[in-house]
C-alpha cells in the first residue's frame, strides 16, 4: 500500500541567475533559487537515500538536475511563482525493499510526468516507512507548458501508483474517498469528533430560524450571537473571519429561510407556548468574572512586556469549560466557540507553557532560540557520524557509529517537538489574544443592555 500526494514549490527566482550555456556545468549556489535547490538537497540527502544508492532521474541527470530543469525553464521562460513541485509515495512499514520502492517510485513517476516534465526521484531511508520523494520540474521540456495541478492530478498520481502496486502484488487503498483540500480538513475533524466553524455557524442559523419571525428579526438575531448578514449577498461573517459565508453554502438559501420565517409569523401563537426557545440573554458573563479573579485586563496592546501569554491560554481554556459545563452561559463569539474543537491541543500547550516556566512572549522567543541551538548541535553531532560512517575502518566501527547515529536521532526528536511546539504557541497565541478580545467586547455590550433593561 502507498499513500500519495504532492504539492507546490514556491519562490521567485533571483534576477541574478546566470548560468553557463552547458547545462552539465555545476551552477554555483549564489545563484540558485533557494527552495527548488533545497528540495533537490533534501531528495539527495545521504543520510536519508544510504549514500545516494537510491536516486535518479527522469530527463535529468541526477548530478545537474537543477541546472538542467533551470536550463529549461530559461529556455522557455519562467511564469508564475511555482518553481517546482514535491511529490512523495510512502509505503506501508516493512512491505517492500528500498528497492523495490526505488523500481515503484521511478515508475510511477515515468507514467505521471515521465512523458513531458523532468523528475528527480530518491527514495529515503530514515524512517520505519520506505518512501519516495519526486522534485518535478513544473515547465514541459518538450514545448514550455506548466503542469498545471489539478485536483484531477492528484487523483491520477494515487491510481498510476495503486495500479503499479497492484502489478508488484502490494495491497491498496480500496474504496478510499479523495477529498479536496477543504473537504479533507473537514473530513479529519468530523472523523476526531469535533467541529468545523461551519458547523457552528449552521447551528446558529438553525436557531435563530427557530424562532425568528421576520428578516429583521433574523439578521437581529444573528447579530446577538455575534455575526453580521449581508442581505444583498445573503452571506454572514464574524469579526475576525477573512471571509464571509454564503449562507446557501451551508444549506440555508434564501427562499428556504423566508419560507421558514412566514410559517414562524403564521404560526406565531405557537411560538409563545412552552416550545418557544427565546433567543439567548446573557445573564452570567464568564470571560469577565475569569478576569476580576485573576486581575487581568485584557484592554491593553499585545506585546512582549505586558501581555502573559500562559495567562491568554488559561483563560481560553477556562471559560471554554465554564460554558460546556454550564447549561445557561454560552460564548458570545463565534470564533471562540469554535475553538473549542482544538480543547485538547490548548491544554496541552498551557501544559507545556507551565513546565517550561515560559510566561511572555520574550520566554517564548527565548526557549524557541534554545531549542533551535540544541537541535543545531545534535545535528553536528550527528552529521560528523554520518561521515565516520561513509568512511568506516571496520564493519564492527561501521555498526557502532550507526547504533550511535540513531541515539543521537533519537535525542533530537523530543528537542524537535518542544522547538515546533513553541513556534506553533508563539504563531497563535496572538489570534487567542484578540479572541479574547472580541469576546470581551461582546460581553461588554450584552451587560450594557441587561442593565438597560432594568434586568
Amino acid at each position: 500500500m502507498a499513500v500519495t500526494g504532492f504539492w507546490p514549490v514556491f519562490k521567485n527566482l533571483k534576477a541574478t541567475l546566470d548560468y553557463a550555456d552547458n547545462p552539465d556545468k555545476t551552477t554555483a549556489p549564489e545563484y540558485l533559487n533557494e527552495d527548488l535547490y533545497a528540495a533537490l538537497r533534501y531528495a539527495e540527502n545521504d543520510d536519508k537515500t544510504d549514500c545516494k544508492m537510491f536516486v535518479g532521474g527522469i530527463n535529468c541527470s541526477v548530478q545537474n538536475a537543477y541546472a538542467e530543469m533551470i536550463a529549461v525553464q530559461r529556455r522557455f521562460g519562467l511564469r508564475g511563482k511555482v518553481v517546482g513541485y514535491h511529490g512523495i509515495q510512502s509505503f506501508r512499514e516493512g512491505e517492500v525493499t528500498p528497492e523495490q520502492a526505488f523500481a515503484i517510485g521511478n515508475e510511477t513517476a515515468r507514467r505521471m510526468w515521465g512523458d513531458r516534465y523532468q523528475v528527480l526521484v530518491t527514495v529515503h531511508l530514515n524512517t520505519d516507512n520506505v518512501h519516495c520523494h519526486f522534485v518535478v520540474n513544473p515547465v514541459s521540456f518538450r514545448d514550455g507548458s506548466k503542469f498545471k495541478n489539478k485536483i484531477g492530478d492528484h487523483k491520477e498520481l494515487r491510481k498510476i501508483s495503486d495500479e503499479i502496486c497492484r502489478e508488484h502484488e502490494l495491497s491498496v487503498l480500496e474504496n478510499s474517498e479523495f477529498y479536496s483540500k477543504g473537504k479533507k480538513k473537514e473530513y479529519w475533524v468530523h472523523k476526531a469528533g469535533k467541529k468545523t466553524r461551519r458547523d457552528y455557524l449552521r447551528e446558529d442559523v438553525e436557531y435563530c430560524l427557530s424562532f425568528a419571525t421576520s428578516p429583521r428579526e433574523f439578521e437581529n438575531q444573528l447579530y446577538a450571537l455575534g455575526y453580521t448578514l449581508d442581505p444583498v449577498r445573503f452571506s454572514v461573517k464574524a469579526k475576525h473571519w477573512e471571509r464571509a459565508v454564503r449562507l446557501s453554502g451551508i444549506g440555508f438559501p434564501k427562499d428556504r429561510v423566508n419560507a421558514q420565517l412566514r410559517q414562524n409569523a403564521e404560526n406565531r401563537y405557537r411560538l409563545f407556548t412552552l416550545e418557544y426557545r427565546p433567543p439567548y440573554k446573557p445573564k452570567k458573563f464568564p470571560l469577565e468574572d475569569e478576569l476580576r479573579k485573576l486581575g487581568f485586563s485584557i484592554e491593553h496592546s499585545y506585546d512582549t512586556a505586558t501581555v502573559l501569554v500562559d495567562t491568554v491560554f488559561y483563560l481560553v481554556i477556562t471559560v471554554i469549560q465554564i460554558v460546556a459545563e454550564l447549561a445557561d452561559v454560552m460564548l458570545l463569539s463565534p470564533d471562540l466557540r469554535a475553538a473549542e474543537k482544538d480543547l485538547k491541543e490548548l491544554i496541552g500547550n498551557y501544559h507545556f507553557l507551565q513546565e517550561h516556566d515560559i510566561h511572555t512572549v520574550a520566554d517564548l522567543q527565548a526557549n524557541i532560540e534554545q531549542s533551535k541551538a540544541e537541535l543545531s548541535t545534535l545535528e553536528h553531532e550527528r552529521s560528523g557520524i554520518s561521515n565516520r560512517i561513509r568512511r568506516p575502518k571496520s564493519p564492527e566501527e561501521q555498526a557502532q557509529n550507526k547504533e550511535r547515529r540513531k541515539a543521537v536521532s533519537k535525542r533530537m526528536k523530543p528537542v524537535r517537538e518542544c522547538l515546533h511546539r513553541a513556534e506553533r504557541i508563539l504563531e497563535k497565541s496572538p489570534h487567542l489574544y484578540e479572541l479574547l478580545k472580541q469576546e470581551h467586547e461582546l460581553e461588554k455590550k450584552a451587560r450594557a443592555r441587561y442593565k438597560e433593561r432594568g434586568r
